[in-house]
């Protein structure tokens, strides 16, 4: 009776770790996007706010007034993105970009996240974390569940490898390919067991691709 009270606590305690680690796993992937989507949503209420005055003069009716507002703000949202662009595909324009980022907003809080995330969602970069590996980074048998972050010309690839429960801290090593094994699973389903302390572990050595 002892034996069944214990295993039903063991089980207990491991499908609230499952979950907790889940949802964790779920705001680490939806994070990024939700603010650049708050983002975009301060940019657009701003211009709202900014054409609120005009709302009298246009006279039509309330519901008809708001409809033009939210379209002419929705405009000049859309043309500032299109002149912002514009603008940094000039030689002049990526210079002054990379100086403003350089010196401001990369200090944002999760600008360099939230940068990344886009970049990849249009195609212009590759997710900085797509790439699940296991790091043979000592020479030994043991094995460090990573990422990798950068590839180098010379053959060299960086891996970062984050520290659990909370993976926004870890280590960066430069190892070489025959350092590595990449795995057939998805960003979120590694960083699962690195907040769940190994939990799940099992699954990443049942899915090393064949190189």
């Amino acid at each position: 009776m002892k034996r069944q009270i214990s295993q039903w606590k063991f089980f207990l305690l491991r499908l609230r770790r499952f979950f907790v680690t889940t949802v964790l796993g779920g705001i680490v992937v939806i994070l990024p996007l939700s603010i650049f989507i708050l983002l975009v949503r301060f940019v657009f209420d701003i211009a709202i706010n900014l054409l609120a005055p005009i709302r009298s003069l246009l006279g039509f009716s309330n519901n008809v007034n708001e409809w033009l507002i939210n379209l002419i703000a929705f405009s000049l949202v859309t043309l500032l993105f299109f002149l912002i662009g514009l603008a940094v595909r000039t030689g002049f324009g990526r210079e002054i970009f990379a100086f403003i980022e350089e010196n401001w907003l990369i200090q944002l809080p999760f600008y360099g996240t939230v940068r990344d995330t886009v970049q990849a969602f249009f195609g212009n970069k590759k997710p900085p974390f797509s790439k699940v590996v296991l790091v043979d980074v000592f020479g030994s048998p043991t094995r460090m569940t990573g990422f990798v972050t950068d590839e180098h010309e010379g053959g060299m690839i960086t891996v970062f490898v984050p520290t659990g429960p909370n993976p926004t801290n870890g280590f960066i090593f430069h190892v070489k390919p025959d350092q590595i094994e990449y795995l057939d699973v998805k960003t979120e389903e590694a960083m699962r067991t690195i907040i769940g302390v190994g939990v799940g572990s099992a699954n990443l050595f049942n899915r090393i691709k064949l190189r």
